[in-house]
């Protein structure tokens, strides 16, 4: 059914769940599953300004990327890793749409029905709206 999923991840121990999931439906057929990071960066500044800052936290991204995509390889399906720079909804939407995403599997924090409003700036609602294609997001 899907082909490529693209698993959004800030590297913490939360978004393993979200490729969990993403593991447990590519493992049921030809499926490629993608993890992505995306590295924020300052806006209005130089981009060499910041560049040791930005190599360092593409290192210390690459290592727990690597160590979280190990856990699950597979000779089923693939696991890519990729790091972007940029805004991160803008970056996901785009890297969705530009290699061809069937699927976005995020995490999500709760929103209770007494807080309503919390939770609709979150870079998952954005993703959800914005997004060409399905997003599931998963809750731990």
């Amino acid at each position: 059914m899907f082909k490529h999923i693209l698993v959004p991840t800030d590297l913490t121990d939360r978004s393993t769940h979200a490729l969990e999931v993403a593991v447990g439906i590519a493992s049921l057929g030809e499926c490629r599953v993608t993890l992505l990071h995306v590295i924020e960066t300052i806006e209005d500044s130089e981009s060499e300004q910041f560049e040791d800052f930005y190599r360092k936290l593409e290192r210390r991204a690459e290592r727990i990327m690597d160590r979280m995509s190990q856990q699950f390889r597979s000779e089923t399906f693939t696991i890519l890793t990729e790091i972007t720079f940029g805004k991160r909804v803008r970056e996901i939407v785009h890297f969705a749409h530009d290699r061809e995403i069937d699927l976005i599997i995020l995490t999500s924090h709760a929103v209770s029905a007494e807080g309503s409003t919390q939770g609709w700036g979150t870079i998952s609602y954005k993703v959800g709206i914005l997004s060409h294609c399905p997003v599931m997001l998963v809750k731990k």
